[in-house]
């Protein structure tokens, strides 16, 4: 039995279509994740409770938007230098599977549809997104400029938290800003081990990092680093009355901590990779403590 032109058409689009997918990192959720958790820590907590539906979904669906749009403009801003990168010599603007401009069209495609989805909330929310876009494009540039990029994505992927605040309850507060410093935290030691992974090529291709900045020192600032997010989030719980059921949460978010710390001491690759991928659990574990408390 023949194949039809629409079928034959659709998949010789496929490969194209998992080019576009792995540009947007689509295929590897971790990104997601790392951000949606304190949109949802920011949700409950603003809510005191379960928050509503459709600021549920608006944030979901624009999480992934985001995320995926700071991919596409992070491997355009690295396009030149990709290539030199063990890790990501592959990608599809490095190999020219994708051109340029269809990657501007895409990122600005995926910011219009986030924006649309921020039309539906507050005007204090939608007036908080056009700096969580500032931040969003400004991380790729800042490698080449300071030592400090984890620091633009913290702030990045903590704007999720005063937005999602605004949303729920149409106004910010002291609470809203001890979670969002408690996710800076949490983000500069967890991008400081994804950097680790890479510390070898930056050097060569002159990417600045924190990994690179802290040299030697580096495990001991993100165990650091660590515990000042453990102390925030306790300081957050102390304010919200939250109780034991939290607590326990941090106590075994502490002991991830420590398991990461082990992972990452002879500063291997796959094991820093796999210390970095391990925060998934941390802001999932501080969710459901947050989660609990208010049930």
């Amino acid at each position: 039995m023949g194949v039809s032109a629409g079928t034959e058409a659709v998949l010789q689009r496929l490969p194209r279509l998992k080019d576009f997918l792995q540009l947007a990192r689509l295929d590897r959720p971790i990104g997601i994740y790392l951000l949606l958790w304190p949109a949802m820590w920011a949700l409950w907590v603003a809510a005191e409770g379960i928050p509503s539906l459709a600021n549920l979904v608006i944030f979901a669906v624009g999480v992934v938007l985001m995320r995926s749009a700071g991919c596409v403009i992070n491997d355009f801003a690295d396009r030149k230098v990709d290539g030199h990168v063990k890790r990501t010599r592959n990608r599809p603007l490095v190999t020219g599977r994708i051109q340029e401009k269809e990657a501007l069209m895409y990122f600005a495609g995926m910011v219009f549809l986030a924006f649309v989805l921020v039309l539906f909330t507050n005007t204090l929310t939608i007036q908080l997104s056009f700096a969580g876009l500032l931040l969003a494009a400004a991380y790729p540039f800042a490698k080449r400029h300071t030592h400090l990029p984890q620091v633009v994505l913290g702030a990045a992927f903590g704007w999720s938290i005063p937005m999602a605040f605004a949303a729920e309850s149409g106004a910010l507060g002291n609470i809203a800003w001890l979670m969002f410093l408690a996710n800076l935290f949490w983000t500069v030691a967890y991008d400081t081990q994804y950097a680790m992974v890479d510390r070898d090529d930056d050097l060569k291709v002159g990417i600045k990092s924190t990994a690179i900045l802290f040299g030697e020192m580096d495990n001991l600032i993100v165990g650091c680093l660590q515990v000042l997010t453990l102390v925030t989030l306790a300081m957050l719980g102390r304010q919200l009355e939250l109780g034991a059921l939290y607590n326990l949460s941090l106590i075994a978010v502490a002991a991830l901590f420590v398991y990461q710390q082990l992972l990452t001491s002879n500063r291997e690759r796959d094991a820093c990779f796999k210390a970095f991928l391990n925060n998934h659990w941390a802001g999932a574990i501080v969710f459901a403590g947050f989660v609990v408390s208010y049930l």
